[in-house]
């Protein structure tokens, strides 16, 4: 067996995915290998496509990284409670602008992205790891105030929405007490 392509995982830093493949040109069916080399140049390209080149762009612009994984937070808490409100749209546009400072269009984008990123996604870890290992204690209390507005953005906490806002904070390491803080400014205003 010959190590066909190998890739590193931007999350995961000791863990190597490598596709193994036995295929040789003297096999008796010339065509299994020209079909067996079209199939691997496929996964190649999928490959470089999907996982590394979001790796090495996030490398090369870590603050972009840190506003997506915001964003898709964001994003998937709108999801929560079985409707996306036009308040929830509205008030991650407003959360992004007034976090990162973009311009309308800006924002458009970076929810777009998001969206993305969202569908593509199995579970937090990915946007909570790297928001965990990068901000401040003060910076996470922050997203997960974000969090709240847009939760209670429609004007009601669903007990979904208030489970991902516990979840993340847990996942992001945030005191029970700056939890409390973030959640009181969020809904006190």
């Amino acid at each position: 067996m010959q190590p066909l392509y190998a890739i590193r995982s931007s999350n995961f830093s000791l863990l190597w995915f490598v596709v193994m493949v036995r295929v040789s040109p003297t096999d008796h069916k010339e065509t299994n290998y020209h079909v067996a080399r079209q199939m691997l140049k496929a996964i190649r390209d999928f490959v470089e496509k999907q996982i590394m080149t979001p790796e090495s762009s996030a490398q090369g612009d870590p603050e972009h990284a840190l506003r997506l994984a915001t964003a898709a937070l964001l994003v998937e808490m709108s999801r929560q409670d079985e409707h996306i409100h036009q308040a929830e749209q509205e008030a991650i546009a407003h959360a992004l602008r007034e976090r990162f400072g973009l311009s309308a269009a800006e924002v458009d984008e970076l929810y777009r992205l998001a969206e993305e990123e969202v569908k593509e996604a199995t579970d937090y870890y990915q946007f909570t790891s790297l928001l965990k290992d990068c901000l401040s204690p003060e910076q996470k209390e922050k997203v997960v105030e974000l969090l709240w507005r847009v939760a209670a953005a429609d004007g009601h906490i669903d007990s979904f929405e208030e489970h991902m806002v516990r979840r993340i904070a847990d996942l992001l390491y945030l005191s029970h007490s700056a939890f409390i803080r973030a959640k009181h400014r969020a809904l006190d205003e």
